[in-house]
């Protein structure tokens, strides 16, 4: 049955605060709960701000925070005996949305979001608090999975998150790169920064179901890329571009900036700071578009998918450094949902132990492949031997995780140790996906 996203989003924004961190941070003198009013959003903001390095915001900085996060659930940690109780010591924000998984079925995900601990409070098991805690009460409610990208990625292993979405960082060498690729039909025009706040949203709704790992962009984020709030830094360095097809459509979108090279002008820099296609035709109008701008001696992007064809569209591979990070994580709370929800590369059974160390989801579990790649998921009791032909997969849930979204093959995981199955290559094209996933912005 299809769960209403929506009101299972609205049910999260105002559950109570996990009755167990409350009770640990309680035992070290410090209070969990929710921030509701604006005085304590202004607060909270101020504190998020100075956990990822920000300036202190002002009250227009501050206004627009609270309207572009309206969809958000913030919760604080507060420690009274401080000189401002009222200031949060810990901050995590988190809401619901939807992840495109393998076949191009959405599926219900925590975002998580905002985590910071201030430098006067650590280690003293607030991050853990405020992370576990959202992770319960997302399980409890039926979110089947949770996800975030990353400042610091050694973090959240511990909680079972796996980097699931690799992706690419280039610098193209623009005189030297060349052109292979397709010579498109449409047309590319500059548009007003306006313009593609009008057009990105239903473009971007087009593309994400389509591409797995993609996750909604959250409304006042479209004006952050933008520039088109009164708050926003730099907006006039980003350049808007559209391409429209033969027909007329809008099929794809682009915003860049350009860096002043002070030394030699002519080798300028170019930063694609996001890149939105419909379709394969739109795609390369617009990388073609980049890299024949005037005075540009490189081009930077980030975010893009592992398998991204500008490789094979530039007549000098060597013209492009690419560098792989990770980037999307992605945790299980629920693995029987997952599991069902997704198609699969290869029909096949696969007998999983899955083991969860906050005790959230694992178990074992039987996941049968159809010819068309359709799962179905049933219980595998404890003690019983698994069926004949099938193959075992002993994995935690964090691999579990990483391996979901069919970016890291289960034979990687097994070959790096972190996986025991009976075959590795039967278990990775079972499990395994034909497209890279990718997500095209952070959150």
């Amino acid at each position: 049955m299809a769960i209403d996203v929506p009101a299972l989003a609205a049910r999260q924004r105002v559950a109570p605060v996990d009755d167990e961190s409350a009770r640990r941070l309680a035992a070290s003198g410090l209070e969990l709960r929710l921030v509701t009013t604006d005085e304590e959003r202004d607060a909270w903001s101020q504190s998020v701000a100075r956990g990822f390095l920000d300036t202190e915001r002002n009250a227009e900085q501050l206004d627009a925070v609270r309207e572009r996060g309206a969809h958000r659930r913030p919760v604080g940690v507060y420690d009274t005996a401080a000189p401002d109780p009222h200031a949060p010591v810990g901050s995590v924000a988190s809401w619901v949305t939807e992840l495109t998984v393998p076949g191009g079925s959405t599926l219900p995900t925590l975002a998580i979001s905002a985590v910071t601990v201030a430098a006067t409070h650590h280690r003293r098991g607030i991050a853990r608090a405020l992370v576990e805690g959202e992770l319960r009460t997302a399980a409890s409610l039926g979110v089947p999975l949770a996800s975030l990208t990353v400042s610091e990625s050694q973090l959240y292993g511990r909680y079972g998150f796996g980097a699931a979405v690799p992706v690419t960082s280039w610098r193209i060498d623009n005189r030297r790169a060349g052109w292979l690729g397709p010579d498109p039909s449409g047309r590319v025009d500059f548009v007003s920064r306006e313009r593609f706040r009008e057009l990105a949203p239903a473009l971007h709704e087009r593309v994400r179901t389509s591409v797995v790992g993609e996750v909604p962009v959250p409304a006042g984020q479209w004006d952050t890329f933008a520039g088109t709030r009164p708050d926003a830094k730099d907006a006039a360095k980003t350049r808007a571009v559209q391409y429209t097809d033969a027909a007329g459509e809008v099929r794809g979108l682009l915003l860049y900036s350009v860096e002043e090279n002070l030394v030699d002008y002519a080798r300028s820099t170019a930063t694609v700071s996001l890149l939105l296609a419909e379709d394969r035709e739109a795609h390369a109008a617009l990388w073609r578009f980049v890299l024949g701008l005037d005075l540009i001696g490189e081009v930077r992007a980030s975010e893009l998918a592992v398998d991204e064809p500008l490789r094979w569209m530039i007549a000098d591979q060597r013209a492009a450094h690419v560098e792989v990070v990770d980037h999307h994580y992605v945790r299980i709370l629920d693995v029987a949902a997952a599991l069902e929800a997704r198609r699969y590369g290869a029909p096949g059974v696969l007998a999983l132990d899955v083991t969860d160390p906050l005790g959230i989801t694992g178990g074992r579990w039987l996941l049968r492949v159809d010819d068309d790649g359709r799962g179905v998921v049933e219980r595998w009791p404890d003690g019983d031997a698994a069926p004949a032909g099938a193959t075992s997969v002993t994995i935690g849930v964090t691999e579990l995780a990483i391996a979901y979204l069919g970016g890291v093959s289960l034979g990687t995981l097994a070959a790096a140790g972190r996986v025991s199955t009976s075959d590795a290559a039967r278990a990775s094209r079972v499990l395994g996906w034909h497209a890279a996933p990718r997500l095209s912005f952070r959150y």
